[in-house]
């Protein structure tokens, strides 16, 4: 019960940074730290005490322990689209620093060039 506290504490932390900060790069951190926290979740909802890999052999019938596997195999489709935004948020991030010279949202806002 106190790793889903931690890993929700870690996603109001990541809610914090999206809404309250007004840097870009503060705000694209807030959202990895998003992302990081609902793959905990998920990883945290397949894991199971003393659990086995979902290997099925004759010594392995008797104990139905078994990890759930599919937590597992999205957690690793998470990453790679995680990767891929970040790596786009980062790009606009640049491609506007590079137009405005901040990162402060409050004066891009008002520049509107």
């Amino acid at each position: 019960m106190g790793l889903y506290i931690l890993c929700s504490i870690i996603f109001l932390l990541g809610v914090y940074a999206v809404t309250a900060k007004k840097n870009l790069v503060k705000i694209v951190i807030g959202l990895s730290i998003l992302e990081y926290a609902a793959n905990l979740l998920l990883i945290l909802i397949g894991y199971r005490t003393n659990g086995e890999a979902p290997i099925i052999t004759p010594a392995s019938q008797e104990t139905a322990r078994f990890v759930d596997p599919i937590p597992q195999a999205l957690i690793v489709t998470s990453i790679v689209i995680g990767l891929g935004v970040t790596a786009m948020v980062i790009a606009l991030c640049i491609r506007l620093y590079e137009k405005y010279g901040t990162f402060d949202v409050l004066v891009i806002k008002r520049l509107r060039g």
